[in-house]
């Protein structure tokens, strides 16, 4: 009962049947790409990382332009400084490459821990090594939310729940998208444990960046970074090409509702998130529970304005992982090809430039197909198929079983 089934059965093994080249690929395109923009001394977003460790060490404010350091500005919250700290001590293009690989690492770590076979896990690693070089060019973070995560998620499961409150502290108080790890708590056995394992992390990840300056400085900064994403969010609504890939953008941009307000996007989106803990009798359900993982890697990235390319490697694993527990379908391979082009490959030199200047890029067409399968992983909950196939009498023993109730 709840056992995964290895759907699609002849396309994953051909895929992902071979561990290592699957392997040399995840690496090496990781550390290709952030080698390819550090010899070009290309490591913006890492000077900016790198700064919010010296800014809170030297207490100066995280979110102002400093042009003569790098461009653009931070939007991360006063924790990243300990995590940048370590590769911050270094020499730049060391740090950055380091910095890539790390996140490499913490990803690859935090996909090997989902309650899959190894060939599943392998197809995951293979089709997002396009976001990650994409993510690694830039240096970025968003790996490593990833892997906060999906290791969030698997930890819960295993009875860890006071490691899995650490990286859901961590996640949210470096950049929000974090929190939804806070949708796992009811695959908890342990739910008093992860309570106070929250508590006693966020109190812990507050104040230990106090540390490196004081806790004045610290708090005044929480306010600051509040401020700093309100008028983010005001920016990318406002028509930022390369910002706002997400349900709204695609919306506003497709069908010219540039004035359309956030809320009639995300209201109805949080309503229908919620609907799928309807199913939560089913809890034990291994499909169900990744399903809810699925749903919430993609919830972040698709109703959020702060939303880019390279933020992507958090949502195309979900896209990943929907695919390797379905049933074999070709309707369902057909869905998966077509986010792996108009999603992964988007934004890629393998659609044409005018293909990207007049149809990925200004109609946020990214979005677009995993804004498809997060509405049908919805309807595939909100329907049972997560279950067998079977009659009713079947699935109430089903419901039964699962509750821990006598028969």
């Amino acid at each position: 009962m709840g056992e995964l089934q290895l759907g699609n059965t002849s396309f994953l093994i051909r895929a992902g049947g071979k561990e290592w080249p699957v392997i040399i690929l995840w690496f090496g395109i990781s550390i290709f790409a952030a080698g390819k923009e550090i010899w070009n001394d290309n490591i913006n977003n890492y000077l900016i990382f790198k700064h919010v460790y010296l800014h809170v060490t030297t207490l100066q404010p995280l979110y102002l332009f400093y042009p003569e350091q790098y461009h653009d500005v931070n939007l991360y919250g006063p924790v990243f400084s300990l995590l940048i700290a370590p590769f911050s001590m270094l020499p730049d293009h060391i740090g950055a490459m380091l910095w890539a690989i790390a996140n490499t690492t913490f990803l690859y770590f935090a996909i090997r821990q989902l309650p899959l076979t190894r060939i599943q896990q392998n197809f995951i690693l293979l089709f997002c090594s396009n976001e990650l070089f994409g993510a690694s060019s830039y240096l970025q973070f968003n790996q490593g939310i990833a892997a906060c995560i999906i290791l969030s998620f698997a930890l819960i499961l295993k009875g860890k729940e006071f490691l899995a409150a650490a990286l859901i502290v961590v996640g949210t108080l470096t950049k929000l998208y974090g929190i939804v790890g806070l949708a796992f708590f009811f695959f908890s056995d342990n739910k008093w444990t992860l309570i106070k394992g929250l508590f006693f992390w966020g109190i812990v990840f507050f104040l230990l960046p106090m540390l490196l300056s004081s806790p004045a400085y610290i708090l005044q900064t929480y306010g600051q970074w509040a401020e700093a994403l309100v008028i983010k969010n005001n920016k990318n609504v406002q028509g930022a090409l390369l910002q706002d890939i997400s349900a709204m953008g695609f919306i506003r941009r497709t069908f010219h509702l540039q004035n359309m307000a956030n809320c009639w996007v995300i209201i109805p989106a949080i309503v229908i998130f919620v609907s799928q803990y309807m199913m939560l009798p089913w809890r034990q359900n291994s499909t169900y529970r990744l399903y809810i993982l699925c749903s919430a890697l993609l919830f972040p990235l698709l109703f959020s304005t702060s939303s880019e390319a390279a933020t992507y490697i958090i949502a195309f694993p979900a896209v990943c992982i929907w695919y390797v527990i379905q049933t074999p379908a070709k309707w369902k391979t057909a869905v998966f090809i077509f986010a792996l082009i108009f999603c992964s490959f988007a934004h890629s030199d393998l659609v044409t430039p005018w293909v990207r200047h007049h149809i990925s890029v200004p109609y946020a067409i990214k979005a677009f197909p995993c804004l498809l399968i997060w509405l049908l992983i919805a309807y595939q909950v909100l329907t049972k198929k997560f279950l067998p196939k079977g009659n009713k009498k079947e699935h109430a023993l089903i419901y039964l079983q699962t509750n821990n109730k006598q028969v």
